[in-house]
C-alpha cells in the first residue's frame, strides 16, 4: 500500500476516534423514555436530567449521575448512613447493583412543571448478589425484584438536579429479598 494511502486511512481513523471522543458519552437516545409524559417534551432540560438520573440507577454508571446531578446536589430525604451530595447516590447504587446486577428502571410516569419533575419509577431485576443487612451479608437466591419509587426533583438553570425528595417501596423490596418475612 502506498504511503499516502496508508496515511489517509490512518488520518481517517484518527478523525473517527476524535469525533467519538468528542461526542456525549450517553446520547439522549440511550436514556429511558417515560411511558407517560406531561408538561414538557422528553428532550426538555428538566425531563432530560430526570432521564439521565434514571439511566444512572439502571446502569450504575457514575458518569450518568455526574451528568444528571448539580454540583451542590441535596438529597432532601436522606436515608440514615448515606452521605449527602453526589456520594450518596453513588454509594447506594453500588450497593444495590451488587445485590441486583441486572437492575432495570422504567419511568412509568413523568410530570414536568417549571423547574420540578416528578416521576413514578418501576425497578425490576433478580436478587443474585449480596445485600448488607444488620444481621450480616445476605446472598440472593435469584428472587424476583419488583417495586416502585416516587421522586420529586428540582432542576437548576443548567439542567441538572439540585434537590431530590424520594420515597421507595422498601417494605416490598425487603420482603422480596428475604430480609423481612412476607
Amino acid at each position: 500500500m502506498p504511503v499516502s494511502a496508508s496515511a489517509s486511512i490512518f488520518a481517517s481513523a484518527i478523525l473517527t476516534l476524535s469525533l467519538l471522543a468528542a461526542a456525549p458519552a450517553h446520547a439522549a437516545t440511550d436514556l429511558p423514555m417515560p411511558a407517560h409524559l406531561s408538561g414538557a417534551k422528553a428532550d426538555a432540560a428538566a425531563a432530560l436530567a430526570a432521564r439521565r438520573y434514571a439511566a444512572f440507577w439502571q446502569s450504575g454508571d457514575p458518569a450518568m449521575a455526574r451528568l444528571a446531578l448539580a454540583d451542590g446536589f441535596t438529597d432532601r430525604t436522606l436515608p440514615a448512613g448515606r452521605p449527602q451530595g453526589l456520594a450518596g447516590p453513588l454509594q447506594a447504587s453500588q450497593v444495590f447493583h451488587a445485590a441486583v446486577p441486572d437492575l432495570k428502571v422504567a419511568i412509568e410516569e413523568m410530570l414536568v412543571a417549571g423547574d420540578r419533575v416528578t416521576l413514578r419509577l418501576h425497578f425490576t431485576g433478580r436478587f443474585t448478589g449480596v445485600f448488607p443487612t444488620p444481621q450480616g451479608p445476605l446472598q440472593g437466591q435469584g428472587q424476583a425484584i419488583d417495586f416502585h419509587a416516587f421522586d420529586l426533583y428540582r432542576v437548576n438553570a443548567q439542567g441538572r438536579i439540585s434537590d431530590n425528595w424520594h420515597l421507595e417501596d422498601n417494605l416490598t423490596l425487603l420482603r422480596q429479598m428475604g430480609v423481612l418475612a412476607p
